[in-house]
């Protein structure tokens, strides 16, 4: 097969841009490509943004960074360009990343995120991650060397370099001030370069700028359940989301648990959406337990337990005790049924993932991607592994991030057959010396 690249055009190069097009000399052309431009195409130079990707990540010579696609771009008086666009599918060169499926540390934590930095695309995290696990936790911020988010954060995007996204969260999303807001997200682009940032802005549901306080004192419990909203403030962060993107921003969407958030959720046009699993996959277990131990015994003491386990987890509220129990067997049962637990689209949790690629392949979004989160156990990646695999899903393996805590990914580099094979080799190695 013959390999034609930019090179094969013999094409006479720009003033001033000898320099970056010999970054590009060895890039692939297509056959079309290559016969449309003989007959059209006299120099070739590169974009002002090609410069400007150089120039920002300090690339050394001969280089592309990672994080960009390489297109060609015909302008007038028979120049073609060479242009890098933004796409974490690319490691450095233009060469894609080894899978279509791309990986992501779920962390703010520079020590854990080091050594798989050479192997993700993406970093997310939030201000729990940032300051509960690590700024305020000394085990992990050793020795208090790191004072606050901006240290952190600017640490982070030292570690990862150029080809990772990096999502951080707005620290207030109910700031009515959008100002300040917009404040906040520049400060960032300005820390990771517009080419990396990537502003996570939350659904917002029940909370409002009014009643945020509630969940920050007293029992920490909203006064609303999760269906007592007003349109407004439902609303808010997809508005919120809507207004960063106008402004030049991508956006990570996200606190997404339910398939029923995803069509509304793609009208804000976020960069990523997101599947949630941990949580939502141990209360449809719990539902579940209370549901068959009620139809089991007939015991109204289970559905009171069931109720009580809905006012935990906020589907109701403490004005909700009266709740006839009648109503809270219907509403667990529905909420199994609607979520597929006890059958093949959802016994495993991914019921969501599945909605959601689905959505995605209808989408007119080309460039928004799943991030699949929240994350545990011993079940929940080699599931989403599999679910990859079917031939559903195939064709849109490209338009998925995993991301979870560092460690959690690297529990699965190790099998039981490692550690036996190792031990015969290192046996038979220390025999030798």
């Amino acid at each position: 097969m013959l390999n034609v690249t930019l090179d094969s055009l013999g094409l006479e190069t720009v003033r001033g841009d000898e320099s970056f097009v010999s970054r590009v000399q060895d890039m692939p052309v297509s056959k079309e490509e290559f016969f449309d431009l003989t007959k059209m195409a006299k120099y070739v130079g590169v974009t002002e943004q090609f410069k400007d990707v150089i120039n920002t990540f300090h690339t050394p010579e001969g280089e592309t960074p990672a994080g960009f696609k390489r297109e060609l771009v015909m302008e007038k008086d028979g120049v073609v360009k060479v242009d890098l666009v933004r796409d974490i599918s690319y490691d450095k060169n233009g060469i894609l990343r080894p899978t279509n499926v791309l990986f992501s540390a779920d962390s703010a934590n520079p020590y854990e995120v080091e050594p798989i930095s050479p192997l993700i695309s993406n970093l997310t995290c939030n201000p729990g991650i940032i300051y509960d696990l690590f700024i305020n936790n000394p085990k992990a911020n050793v020795g208090n060397k790191y004072k606050n988010r901006d240290e952190v954060m600017a640490e982070i995007g030292r570690v990862l370099g150029p080809g990772c996204d990096i999502s951080v969260e707005l620290n207030n999303p109910f700031e009515q001030d959008f100002n300040k807001i917009l404040e906040e997200a520049e400060k960032f682009r300005e820390m990771f370069s517009k080419y990396r940032v990537v502003i996570k802005v939350p659904h917002t549901g029940a909370v409002t700028p009014q009643n945020v306080t509630q969940l920050l004192s007293g029992n920490k419990k909203l006064d609303k359940r999760p269906d007592q909203v007003g349109t407004e403030d439902a609303l808010r962060g997809h508005n919120l989301a809507l207004k960063l993107h106008e402004h030049g921003f991508r956006v990570n969407f996200t606190l997404m648990f339910e398939p029923f958030q995803t069509m509304l959720a793609m009208q804000a046009r976020p960069y990523f959406i997101n599947t949630f699993l941990r949580h939502r996959l141990l209360q449809s277990q719990n539902i579940k337990k209370y549901v068959d131990m009620y139809e089991v015994s007939k015991d109204n003491k289970i559905l009171e337990t069931l109720k009580d386990y809905f006012i935990s987890c906020d589907y109701y509220t403490e004005a909700d005790r009266d709740m006839a129990l009648g109503d809270v067997l219907a509403f667990g049962k529905d909420l199994l049924k609607y979520r597929h637990f006890e059958d093949e689209q959802g016994q495993d949790g991914l019921d969501g993932m599945r909605h959601n690629l689905r959505v995605l392949k209808n989408s007119n979004l080309k460039d928004t991607r799943l991030i699949v989160c929240s994350m545990e156990g011993p079940y929940n990646y080699p599931d989403i592994d599999k679910l990859l695999t079917e031939p559903e899903f195939q064709d849109m393996n490209h338009k998925v991030v995993i991301t979870a805590e560092p460690n959690y990914l690297a529990r699965f580099t190790s099998t039981n057959q490692v550690i036996s094979y190792q031990r015969r080799f290192m046996n038979a190695a220390n025999g030798q010396s």
